[in-house]
């Protein structure tokens, strides 16, 4: 990498969007986080924009996007930026991210056909035609010129809120939304003054821009995020798109584009417009570089660019004005500061895994894999201070990365640690599952921990199976048992000792049958991966689950690949059944699987290898041998660790140490509740 300075670097220098300077070239575009209360960002959603604010980033974007009717419902948390009681809120989220030096703008729109007719106010879900949209499912009515004349009207009172709670400027939504559907001939095939010809198709639009201008002036900042190609051969082309990039920045309107590439009806369109771990990085950049190049006009684009050299490269070359780092700063909302303290290796990476919008697809929260933090702002630090007590000697047993945060989080703190690892590499499950090159990604939740627990003098033993006295023998004043667990295979009527595991399949241990059925009764990427490698392996491969679809615990972004994969590769899914036995055959192995609904539902496959994967059982020997020396006697105060308030239990005060133990040492769970579990322990200590 080469050297820079603050006064040389490419993303550190100034931009000028008309009347506003933005400090870098750093943004974290419009994305919800579905932390909203009520269709309104109260304190989850203020302090996690401002957390953003205080790591350097030059402007954040909110919502994804803040809807401006009501006949608009939610789809996945959207604020409410047709009511007014939303502005005060802003106002105070605009105004404190103001005060660390950052600029705030919202993203506006109406969803059209995108969100469902069956929740909020039940009203009829609007789009340009009668055209379902897969990933929602609802069927839209055609919009009328009352409709069209209603939502004119609220983009303009919606722009008139943002302006007057203070916000930088709006972004309006243009890919898969309502204003795009008029663009595309793939969602509109009307045959009135508002389809057809381009002119017509972008009607809806002029009225719109017209309008919200009329309301705010011609000085209050306004954009697009649009698509300037559908990639698809029945949507906008490369031609089309480019052409109304150049008719929008001719109106005068608007003052940047925010460049998407591609379409997102289904989650195999949306995982190309929002690439997770194992696709291309930055896929769409040069695209983009393209559009600024052909329009001469400020460009703005995000889509997997989460590494600091392709964000400088970006801008260094110059492909883009801004450059949205949206994931990157999920993982680590730190990143300008870090860039301009000459601290840029200290930035926790972004590894891919898209658990933070798989969880807001699915109906959960934005969570980061392996930044507990965010989200969490108002319990949880993203900067470890030192401990204003006494120091203390730290023992961790076990480097997987629930193990290692301990670690870290205590060594930043300043206590004394020994991390004791009986593999000679730490990682753990994280190591076993980045082995596959689609998850390779993962070994930088272990890297980044490796390197951050040698920067703060943490001890790492490895090659050490850790008992008892040599914890005792460590002279600890706290424990942390994170030994993770084993796989739990024996879960079968009969046959349980004819069976591999998961974790077998990854790490080689069992050699690939020919004929293999996995049985998943976990949900998650285990079992997945397994099938994965198994089907490219050459097998033949079923994949048996109870679930109603197959591994519910993955979101829709990461279903794409290891869908692409097992249709392409042949693997046969069968839901709602169960394994129940498995008995030799001959030289095979005889399956029996059943079903919940009905005792008599059952049938047979003959196969030569079966793989289950039921989670994790606790390695907890050490734990229970550790447990009637410590103070606590393992105990957890769930009530102060909710609230983040240290563990002050005294159960037993002959003891010598406090004793924890956390991630699948306690039960099986997964990434980043096993990092959440020693964050807000450690953090107290």
């Amino acid at each position: 990498m080469r050297e820079t300075t603050a006064s040389t670097d490419p993303l550190l220098q100034p931009y000028r969007l008309r009347h506003l300077t933005l400090r870098n070239r750093l943004m974290s575009t419009a994305h919800e986080p579905a932390y909203s209360e009520d269709g309104l960002p109260k304190d989850r959603y203020r302090l996690y924009h401002v957390e953003k604010a205080k790591g350097g980033i030059a402007l954040t974007m909110t919502a994804g996007s803040a809807i401006v009717s009501a006949d608009s419902p939610p789809a996945f948390g959207n604020l409410h930026a047709y009511r007014d009681e939303i502005v005060p809120w802003l106002k105070r989220l605009a105004d404190e991210c103001h005060a660390h030096g950052a600029a705030v703008m919202i993203q506006l729109t109406h969803l059209g056909r995108r969100t469902g007719w069956n929740t909020a106010d039940w009203l009829p879900v609007l789009a340009p035609s009668p055209i379902r949209e897969p990933a929602h499912r609802a069927f839209p009515k055609t919009a009328e010129d009352w409709d069209l004349d209603r939502i004119v009207a609220d983009y303009a009172a919606a722009a008139q809120r943002m302006q007057a709670a203070g916000l930088d400027g709006i972004e309006l939504e243009c890919y898969g939304h309502l204003l795009d559907q008029f663009w595309s001939p793939a969602t509109n095939t009307r045959d009135d003054e508002y389809g057809g010809s381009l002119d017509n198709r972008l009607r809806f639009t002029h009225r719109v821009l017209d309008a919200i201008r009329a309301a705010v002036g011609a000085d209050f900042i306004m954009g697009l995020r649009l698509v300037a190609d559908e990639d698809w051969d029945k949507g906008l082309s490369r031609e089309d798109g480019i052409e109304i990039c150049k008719r929008l920045v001719a109106t005068g309107q608007v003052d940047f584009l925010n460049i998407i590439r591609g379409h997102i009806e289904t989650d195999a369109a949306l995982s190309k417009v929002i690439p997770v771990q194992g696709m291309r990085a930055a896929p769409h950049l040069d695209f983009a570089g393209d559009v600024r190049a052909e329009t001469r006009f400020p460009v703005f684009h995000a889509a997997r660019i989460n590494d600091v050299a392709t964000a400088r490269h970006a801008v260094a070359e110059g492909k883009l004005d801004m450059v949205g780092m949206t994931r990157a700063h999920i993982a680590d909302p730190h990143i300008g500061a870090k860039i301009a303290a000459g601290r840029e290796h200290e930035i926790r990476p972004c590894v891919g895994a898209t658990y933070c919008l798989d969880r807001i697809y699915e109906g959960g929260e934005a969570l980061c894999i392996h930044n507990p933090a965010t989200g969490r702002e108002a319990t949880m630090p993203h900067v470890i201070r030192p401990t204003e007590g006494a120091r203390r000697r730290v023992v961790v047993v076990g480097a997987g990365p629930a193990g290692l945060e301990a670690a870290r989080v205590s060594a930043e703190r300043g206590h004394s640690v020994v991390l004791f690892e009986a593999a000679a590499e730490a990682g753990g499950q994280v190591r076993l599952s980045a082995r596959t090159r689609r998850r390779s990604e993962l070994i930088g939740i272990v890297d980044w921990r490796v390197d951050r627990c040698e920067a703060a003098g943490v001890e790492m033993r490895f090659n050490t199976l850790a008992d008892a006295s040599d914890v005792r023998a460590a002279e600890p004043d706290i424990v942390v048992v994170a030994t993770g667990g084993l796989p739990n295979t024996d879960v079968l009527e009969e046959g349980s000792d004819l069976v591999v595991s998961s974790w077998d399949i990854l790490s080689g241990d069992a050699r690939p049958g020919s004929d293999v059925l996995i049985f998943d009764d976990n949900g998650a990427h285990p079992a997945m991966q397994a099938a994965e490698q198994l089907a490219l392996s050459g097998a033949k491969v079923e994949i048996v689950t109870p679930e109603r679809f197959f591994a519910p615990e993955i979101g829709g972004l990461n279903h794409v690949p290891y869908a692409e994969i097992f249709q392409r590769q042949g693997v046969r899914i069968t839901i709602a059944r169960r394994l129940t036995g498995v008995r030799r055959a001959g030289n095979g192995l005889l399956a029996t699987i059943g079903s919940d609904y009905g005792a008599d539902i059952r049938e047979t496959r003959t196969i030569d290898q079966v793989v289950v994967e039921h989670g994790t059982l606790p390695l907890d020997d050490l734990y229970f041998a550790l447990k009637d020396g410590s103070v606590n006697r393992g105990e957890v105060d769930y009530r102060a660790l909710i609230a983040g308030r240290p563990q002050t239990i005294l159960r037993n005060p002959e003891g010598d140490y406090r004793l924890y133990r956390i991630g699948d040492a306690v039960a099986s769970r997964n990434i980043h509740a096993a990092i959440y579990d020693a964050l807000r322990l450690a953090k107290d200590f």
